[in-house]
């Protein structure tokens, strides 16, 4: 009885393995994804434990003298229902990936007619595409990001929300999943649930730091717009004198076909009662904007090209409105500019021939200028390419307009955008009224020019800019007309306009071209003038600007060395100075480097090269770098290396030669000076080998040609 009993629950576990092995397959073939993974790894589990099984068995000793055949049998029947479980798993997985190849196809087709159908705006039909594309591959994440871009379209903001959360069940560092979530969240007035998605991007990648601020920006800045409306309303529901007069002036410019006078005096009488945040947000939420598009009289004094003096009056006290309007409100400021006849109008007024007007609407630009914000609107809505020239008129200006005009080029070159929207109009447009400007600085505005140069030597931080002004012959025509007029007429303003100039020189010298060849002479031979001047920042950048045009001429290099270049270097590197220092070793070193006299030059002037030993001794490598050149050029000239015996000049070289130094060019310039050092004067080998240097010395031989 006992025997039987056990062959029963011996059927009855086959039974429940049956059932389980079926029921686990089915699991395998589900299209719902989270069933699907369990079931995998519910496979893996017991595949795992079975080999675990059998490692164990293999490692059993039977020490017995019975055979229990009922036991044997048993076990032949789990053996063969475990190798029957295999095959199916087997064959099962080989039908999967199969399956699941087509499916993958037939999904990327869908998705690709979805993408196809969104671009076209019919985002309907996208979704439906999307939606097969999922019927036929759930885990497909692309799917679920692209059809939740496409409820974004359609305002269904929660659908959108369930399909990022799909998504990242699918990949949980999908950044679109994130972004798209927040943007839900963010239209659905989720203001932490937005800012918590924005956080997990950064977090996935910390490169994507300039998305995250702008996405956190647009949900500050929706936070700070809803809140100010709400109060808003609530002053409105209270009854508050102020609220009311806003909403009563607001009603009152709606009449149609008023007297432009009247108009002009409603707008004023807005204007006074615009005093903060509050009144700001009621002229927003009861169309403020809208006077414009609603009212013909005030759109077309407005627009008018040539305005009679009403119009200029209604044009000025426009510009007064949206300047209380927009004061310090992002919100107001984007709503004004998605007006069309204010986008259209701007550079318009700012040609225009009315004093008034051009200063308001300066003031008005002002706002957005001075904030990273209203700078990002202006070059979303605005087609900035003929802005430089219109703004750099007003240098011609003596009064606050130049100054304005010029903050407001200088805050938006900070802006990729417009700087590359400069590009259009560099050549044909901008270019030509600068160097005009630079060639009659006499008869301008010089403060305003000063600032206006900067900002052209700004904007070559652009290459495409930078090119197409370095190849301008009338360009540096003009800077070196500047240069002589500005030598002659030695006033602080012109000062300024000077070192504006020589910045601008050193920003265009980064280029190399045959313009700059043919100018090197002129050039350089300006920068050697300027070196007697007392201003140091300019005697600064007269060195720079001769450390990068003398590589451009051999010419330019003879004429200088000639003019008694290094002996002035000398005397500056003297006085200390970083920037000086650096410009100025350069500038030696370049001289040095294939020309004789200007070996000898520096060895006199330099006696016992204490200034060259000093700047070995600088922490800038640049600085090193250069100081080890010269001196290695200037060991040539006989006698040079005798000078250096009481010096510790091999313990300098050889502690930069060794790997002090991280740039490798410093590692050379030291080695080499060294070698050159050694060879010049033998006595130096002596210091070199009490501080057992010869290792390296010979490592930095194969540098060293002339040995």
């Amino acid at each position: 009885m006992l025997a039987d009993r056990e062959q029963e629950e011996d059927f009855q576990r086959f039974l429940r393995r049956v059932d389980d092995v079926a029921s686990l397959v089915q699991s395998l073939n589900s299209t719902d994804p989270d069933v699907k993974e369990k079931a995998i790894a519910e496979a893996e589990k017991r595949l795992h434990e079975q080999e675990k099984s059998k490692h164990e068995e293999s490692k059993t000793v039977v020490n017995r003298t019975v055979i229990n055949t009922q036991a044997s049998d048993t076990a032949s029947a789990e053996a063969a229902n475990k190798d029957e479980f295999l095959a199916i798993l087997e064959k099962d997985a080989k039908e999967r990936a199969k399956r699941r190849k087509r499916n993958e196809h037939l999904a990327n087709a869908l998705k690709d007619k979805g993408n196809d159908a969104f671009r076209k705006g019919d985002y309907v039909v996208a979704i439906q595409r999307y939606t097969e594309g999922l019927e036929k591959l759930k885990d497909k994440q692309e799917l679920y990001t692209n059809r939740a871009q496409a409820y974004l379209k359609m305002h269904e903001y929660e659908k959108a929300i369930g399909d990022c959360e799909w998504a990242l069940k699918c990949n949980e560092k999908c950044i679109k999943a994130y972004f798209l979530m927040g943007k839900a969240h963010l239209a659905l007035k989720h203001y932490s649930e937005s800012r918590l998605c924005y956080e997990k991007i950064l977090q996935i990648d910390p490169q994507k730091e300039s998305l995250f601020n702008d996405c956190m920006n647009k949900v500050n800045l929706e936070e700070k717009r809803m809140k100010d409306e709400e109060r808003a309303m609530k002053e409105v529901q209270s009854g508050k004198l102020a609220a009311l007069s806003i909403k009563e002036l607001l009603q009152k410019l709606a009449r149609p076909d008023q007297n432009i006078l009247y108009y002009t005096g409603g707008i004023r009488l807005l204007t006074g009662a615009v005093k903060d945040c509050t009144e700001q947000t009621l002229f927003r939420t009861n169309n403020g904007f809208s006077i414009l598009k609603d009212n013909e009289v005030v759109r077309r004094g407005f627009c008018a090209e040539r305005k009679n003096t009403a119009e200029v009056d209604l044009s000025v006290s426009l510009l007064f409105l949206w300047q209380a309007v927009c004061a310090g409100n992002e919100e107001n400021q984007r709503l004004l500019l998605t007006c069309s006849d204010v986008n259209a109008q701007l550079p318009k007024l700012l040609s225009s021939g009315a004093p008034e007007i051009q200063k308001e609407t300066l003031a008005l630009i002002s706002l957005y200028s001075e904030n990273e914000n209203g700078r990002r609107l202006l070059v979303r809505h605005q087609d900035l390419t003929k802005w430089p020239q219109i703004l750099m008129t007003f240098v011609n200006s003596t009064d606050a307009k130049a100054s304005s005009a010029m903050n407001i080029l200088s805050d938006l070159t900070e802006e990729e955008g417009f700087k590359t929207q400069c590009r259009v109009m560099l050549s044909t447009g901008v270019l030509p009224l600068f160097t005009q400007l630079l060639t009659s600085a006499e008869l301008v505005n010089q403060a305003a020019l000063a600032r206006c140069i900067g900002m052209m030597g700004n904007l070559c931080a652009d290459a495409v800019i930078r090119m197409q002004m370095a190849e301008s012959k009338e360009c540096w025509q003009a800077c070196l007309k500047l240069v002589d007029e500005c030598f002659d007429v030695s006033t602080p303003k012109y000062q300024e306009c000077l070192f504006a100039v020589l910045g601008l020189m050193m920003n265009l010298l980064l280029e190399s071209n045959g313009i700059i060849q043919h100018f090197a002479v002129d050039i350089s031979a300006r920068c050697m003038s300027l070196l007697k001047e007392k201003d140091g920042r300019i005697v600064t950048r007269a060195i720079g600007v001769l450390s990068r045009i003398l590589p451009a001429s051999s010419s330019a290099v003879e004429e200088v060395v000639k003019g008694g270049v290094v002996k002035k270097i000398i005397k500056f590197l003297k006085a200390g100075g970083q920037i000086t220092s650096n410009y100025g070793i350069k500038t030696l070193s370049i001289c040095t480097r294939s020309n004789r006299q200007a070996q000898e030059d520096l060895v006199k002037s330099d006696k016992k090269f204490s200034v060259l030993l000093k700047l070995l001794e600088s922490e800038s490598e640049m600085i090193v770098g250069n100081a080890a050149f010269c001196l290695g050029q200037c060991l040539e000239v006989p006698g040079a290396a005798t000078s250096l015996l009481n010096s510790n000049v091999v313990m300098i070289l050889l502690k930069h030669a060794g790997g002090d130094a991280t740039r490798t060019s410093v590692q050379e310039n030291a080695a080499i000076a060294l070698g050159k050092l050694c060879v010049a004067e033998r006595r130096h080998i002596v210091q070199l080998r009490k501080l057992n240097g010869l290792a390296i010395l010979n490592s930095s031989m194969k540098y060293v040609h002339s040995i």
